[in-house]
């Protein structure tokens, strides 16, 4: 079950937004069309992924760097060796809505 969670206006390419969807922590990160959403939490430290910065390589940690893929939520960096949830996200009539029943990399 998708819930919509804002217009895709309101989030900036590479900034990381912090929400919540259906009780579940969610970081958003806007890449051009794009919206990938991934667990608001670093399987490592448990702090919010939405405060870290948006590279390249993915979202890392503000807290000790671990890096995460965007798409897959593998960590790409220690100190992290688990992967943070990742979940569907869609655009519809200029709304994102995200769908956090089921993990897509699970």
């Amino acid at each position: 079950m998708t819930t919509r969670v804002c217009p895709l206006a309101e989030l900036t390419d590479g900034k990381p937004v912090g929400v919540e969807v259906a009780g579940t922590p969610v970081v958003l990160v806007r890449r051009g069309d794009k919206v990938h959403a991934l667990r608001d939490e670093c399987s490592h430290a448990e702090v919010a992924l939405s405060e870290g910065e948006v590279g390249r390589e993915g979202i890392e940690c503000w807290l000790h760097g671990a890096c995460f893929d965007l798409e897959t939520g593998e960590p790409l960096s220690p100190p992290a060796f688990d992967p943070v949830d990742v979940y569907a996200t869609s655009v519809h009539d200029g709304d994102v809505h995200v769908d956090v029943t089921t993990p897509t990399n699970r």
